[in-house]
């Protein structure tokens, strides 16, 4: 008789002061799992859109690299002619990139490349070499190691197709600077093919370089015009990477949206799996008090 009243004891014994009922925690996880799962395909809705937005501006972005890439083809024929014969001692790097993120590392490609030249001395660079960056994500980068080389930052430059316009102010500010350097490294994105890029180094002569030129020396010119031929052949290299940059980051990014919506899918399936799973024993559960409750009537 002890015996059966004890075990009735232990049966009727309340839960812990404060401890929720199996129950309520279920329906606090379902909640849960089904406010993540409402987010998760905003998130899902938002990368679709930006990759379908991403896809329309690349093949614009291709088009207008190819007319770009004759500017670059133009200043090759003239830095073949103009080789120096003493390698530079000191060079200026212009960096191209962009304000916006959203597309991978393709920022941190030329960042990398830039940082590795000056300390390292690849491609010529030295400690005390300067930095022209287009762009506010590699400025951001590169001012954590080497704010005392950063000479000019560009922002709010190519925010849709570069023009040739946007080349020329980037040139025209780093004349008017006065910036000493004995010639000009761009390191840009080069575009290989819709799904990858890589970085590159375009270097470009100064006025004194093509005026020591033995290609340049053969004619008779004025000062004024290997000046303004200095000018412009910087001016059409940067807007050749400028917009070779352009597509590089377009075709990123939706390469990048791609992968997130891929993954937001992925997450939508094991999340309803644990969420269906946790529905069934929720409802397991109140089967099993229903048939207690009835069974004890």
């Amino acid at each position: 008789m002890l015996a059966r009243r004890s075990v009735a004891r232990l049966v009727v014994q309340p839960s812990p002061l404060g401890a929720p009922p199996q129950s309520a925690r279920n329906m606090a996880t379902l909640r849960e799992l089904e406010l993540r799962l409402k987010s998760v395909r905003n998130i899902e809705k938002i990368t679709k859109s930006m990759k379908m937005i991403a896809s329309t501006r690349l093949a614009k972005a291709q088009r207008a690299m190819q007319t770009g890439k004759q500017y670059g083809i133009a200043n090759s024929e003239i830095f073949q002619n103009t080789q120096p014969e003493e390698a530079p001692t000191r060079k200026l790097f212009v960096v191209i990139s962009s304000d916006k993120g959203l597309c991978g590392g393709i920022h941190s490609s030329v960042s990398k490349a830039t940082r590795r030249s000056v300390k390292t001395g690849e491609n010529g660079g030295s400690k005390d070499s300067p930095i022209v960056v287009v762009g506010d994500k590699s400025k951001a980068q590169l001012s954590r190691t080497l704010s005392s080389n950063l000479a000019i930052t560009f922002n709010q430059i190519g925010r849709d197709i570069p023009t040739f316009a946007d080349a020329a102010g980037v040139t025209d500010l780093i004349v008017k600077t006065g910036i000493k350097y004995d010639a000009i490294a761009i390191v840009y994105n080069k575009f290989v093919s819709a799904l990858s890029y890589e970085h590159a180094v375009v270097e470009v002569p100064n006025e004194e370089v093509l005026k020591a030129a033995a290609g340049f020396n053969a004619y008779e010119m004025e000062d004024d015009v290997t000046k303004d031929l200095a000018e412009f052949s910087l001016a059409n290299a940067i807007y050749a990477a400028l917009i070779e940059g352009h597509a590089c980051e377009i075709s990123a990014r939706r390469n990048a949206m791609d992968n997130a919506q891929k993954n937001a899918s992925d997450m939508i399936s094991s999340l309803q799996m644990k969420y269906n799973r946790g529905r069934q024993a929720a409802i397991t559960n109140e089967l099993v008090d229903i048939i207690t409750g009835a069974s004890a009537l």
